[in-house]
């Protein structure tokens, strides 16, 4: 049998588990129960309770957001954003970030055990959404004895967290900043996850979904799922600049199928790396979490009705060479706001870095990230660094 996701059950971070009797009632009338929610906490809250910031994950994130990976061994996946002195300053903000409802990483999923069969959920375990992870995380709100969240930050599928946090609990979200994200999973997007999917599921050794209890990985699949998500993270100049026609360790092409080229060994890489951290079951999950998103058709097609009455206030922060959610979808928000008559800033920032530019050293977005939280924050009265 192929070893458990140890992770999964036991993760090496905070953990919240809650009774059975506290089950979530998911969107699609199934119920999680008991629920675990793994998470990471940096900084300190203040008497106030009022300096807390959920940061939300993308896609293949998790809650180690800004300290040494206990799988990887490496930095955490916002290290550029998240700590003493950067824009979302831990000397100053009570930082907070869950592994999402349907991850790998601590949280329920389906790489966690069944208490009911004491196996792996698999396939097993219910379909959930964006809204189902936002309402998990507000239990785990509850559980710090948080009342009203001063920001909730994220990029991309932690950015539709933070669009769906402004919804469903506008009075506890102060301040929002979606970043590289949308209101909605457009067709090409649902067409690259299902092409992602097909391969997982296409791969001998997923079985169904029941690898774990057959001894078996689907490696393949998930390592090609990860390649072919990955050129949708990045931009054709950044892919020309980094890598262009070069050969890979050779003077001439081999007249074969492998790796001749620099960015094929780069994809590969990518996609062996992955695998070592990433559940495939949950990459089905969390994938399709993202393609059900649509806040417009959750509020009567209206997507200034998500926002209607709010008194958050917005930035939204998009970047030029981002064609997986390019500007466009971050302009519909923000005019969506306007006719809400929310509080909302905008800043389309240059870059040739393509949907992955949110994770890298970009000046322009540190600055901005910097001025929005440092203005919530004095807004609501909190203090700054060292005082």
């Amino acid at each position: 049998m192929a070893p458990r996701n140890t992770e999964a059950d036991t993760p090496r971070s905070e953990v919240l588990r809650l009774a059975p009797e506290a089950a979530l009632t998911l969107e699609s009338g199934a119920t999680i129960a008991p629920l675990q929610i793994a998470y990471q906490t940096y900084g300190r809250l203040d008497a106030a309770r009022a300096n807390a910031v959920l940061i939300c994950h993308a896609l293949t994130g998790d809650q180690h957001v800004a300290n040494i990976h206990p799988v990887t061994g490496k930095p955490g996946w916002w290290t550029s954003m998240v700590g003493p002195g950067r824009p979302i300053d831990t000397d100053r903000f009570f930082v907070i970030c869950a592994n999402v409802i349907g991850g790998c990483m601590g949280s329920s999923g389906p790489a966690s055990t069944d208490p009911a069969t004491g196996e792996p959920y698999g396939t097993a375990f219910p379909v959930v959404t964006i809204s189902d992870m936002v309402r998990a995380q507000a239990r785990l709100v509850d559980h710090l004895g948080i009342e009203t969240l001063l920001a909730v930050v994220g990029g991309s599928m932690g950015g539709m967290q933070v669009l769906a946090w402004a919804s469903l609990f506008p009075e506890r979200v102060f301040a929002a900043m979606p970043i590289a994200s949308a209101a909605k999973h457009t067709a090409q997007n649902i067409a690259f996850h299902e092409v992602g999917r097909q391969a997982v599921m296409a791969d001998p050794d997923w079985r169904r979904g029941r690898y774990m209890l057959e001894g078996t990985r689907p490696v393949k699949g998930l390592s090609v799922a990860r390649m072919a998500a990955h050129i949708t993270y990045l931009s054709e100049p950044a892919l020309q600049r980094k890598f262009g026609r070069k050969l890979q360790d050779r003077d001439a092409p081999t007249f074969s199928f492998d790796a001749d080229f620099q960015v094929e060994s780069y994809l590969r890489h990518q996609g062996i790396t992955f695998v070592e951290r990433f559940d495939a079951n949950s990459y089905l999950y969390l994938t399709r979490a993202m393609d059900y998103f649509d806040l417009a058709a959750d509020n009567g097609g209206s997507l200034a009705a998500a926002f209607r009455g709010t008194g958050t206030r917005f930035c939204l922060i998009s970047f030029t060479s981002d064609w997986l959610f390019p500007t466009a979808d971050s302009r519909q928000i923000v005019h969506a706001l306007n006719a809400a008559g929310a509080s909302v800033s905008f800043v389309e920032i240059e870059s040739d870095k393509g949907h992955d530019a949110f994770l890298l050293e970009e000046p322009n977005l540190f600055a901005t990230a910097s001025g929005f939280l440092d203005a919530a924050a004095r807004a609501r009265g909190v203090a700054e660094a060292g005082r």
